[in-house]
C-alpha cells in the first residue's frame, strides 16, 4: 500500500505561506509519507482552487497511490477540508485530513479575507453555506486530525470547534487538539505547539511500513 500526502499552505487565498509548504512536506517525508506541495490558484473565486486540488488527488491515485492524505493550514486547511468533504468523483476522495488552525466557516466567525476571494462578487447566504465545512460533513467523511490555539486572533478557535462538532454528530473519527498558546500560523509548532508528536501517532496507520522493534509490519487503516 502506498500513501501520498498533498500539502496545502495557508495565506488567505492571497498567497502561499512558505513555512507551511516544503517544511511540512519534508516533515511528512521524514515520517515515511511521500508528500508534495500543491500551490492551488490564488485570488480567484471558488471553484478554481477546489478544481485544481481535486484533480491532483485523482492524478495521484491514477499514478499508483492507494491512499491519499491532505495536510492544510489556515486557508489551506479550508481548501483541504473542502476537497475532502466535496469530492467531485470517487477518484478524488481522500483517506485522511490533517488541518492546522483551519478556516472552516463563512457563517460564524467568518474569515473575511478568504471569503472575499472565494465568494468573489456573489456573496449570498447560500454560497457562504456551501463553502462552510461544518455544513458539509456526512457520515462517510474521512478521518480528521485538527489542531488550533485558543489565542488565535486571526482564525478563532471556534472554527475548529464547529468542525469537530459536525464530525462528532456524524460519528466521523477525528482528533481535536487545542493549545493555550500558539497564535496563528505556527506551522510545525516552533517549539511552542507540540502538535507534531500527536500527528505522528495519528499518521502511523497510513505509513507503508511501521517499525516495531526489529519487526517490519505493513499497516493499514
Amino acid at each position: 500500500m502506498t500513501t501520498h500526502a498533498l500539502v496545502l499552505p495557508g495565506g488567505s487565498y492571497h498567497h502561499h505561506a512558505a513555512h507551511e509548504a516544503e517544511p511540512v512536506a519534508d516533515w511528512l517525508g521524514g515520517l515515511g509519507v511521500t508528500a508534495e506541495v500543491v500551490r492551488y490558484p490564488l485570488g480567484t473565486p471558488h471553484p478554481a482552487a477546489h478544481r485544481v486540488i481535486t484533480e491532483r488527488i485523482a492524478r495521484v491515485r491514477a499514478e499508483g497511490a492507494s491512499r491519499v492524505i491532505l495536510a492544510g493550514f489556515s486557508a489551506g486547511g479550508h481548501a483541504a477540508g473542502l476537497a475532502a468533504l466535496r469530492p467531485p468523483t470517487p477518484a478524488s476522495r481522500v483517506d485522511g485530513v490533517l488541518l492546522g488552525y483551519p478556516v472552516v466557516s463563512f457563517l460564524e466567525h467568518p474569515h473575511q479575507r478568504s471569503g472575499e476571494v472565494l465568494l468573489g462578487g456573489d456573496d449570498r447566504p447560500a454560497n457562504r453555506t456551501a463553502l462552510s465545512l461544518e455544513t458539509l460533513v456526512t457520515p462517510d467523511a474521512p478521518p480528521f486530525f485538527i489542531f488550533h490555539s485558543f489565542d488565535d486572533d486571526k482564525v478563532p478557535v471556534e472554527h475548529s470547534l464547529l468542525l469537530s462538532g459536525a464530525l462528532r454528530r456524524a460519528r466521523v473519527p477525528h482528533e481535536l487538539h487545542l493549545y493555550p498558546f500558539g497564535g496563528h500560523g505556527c506551522g510545525l509548532g516552533g517549539g511552542v505547539v507540540d502538535w507534531t508528536a500527536a500527528a505522528d501517532r495519528w499518521l502511523a496507520p497510513w505509513r507503508p511500513v511501521a517499525v516495531r522493534g526489529s519487526d517490519l509490519t505493513t499497516s493499514d487503516r
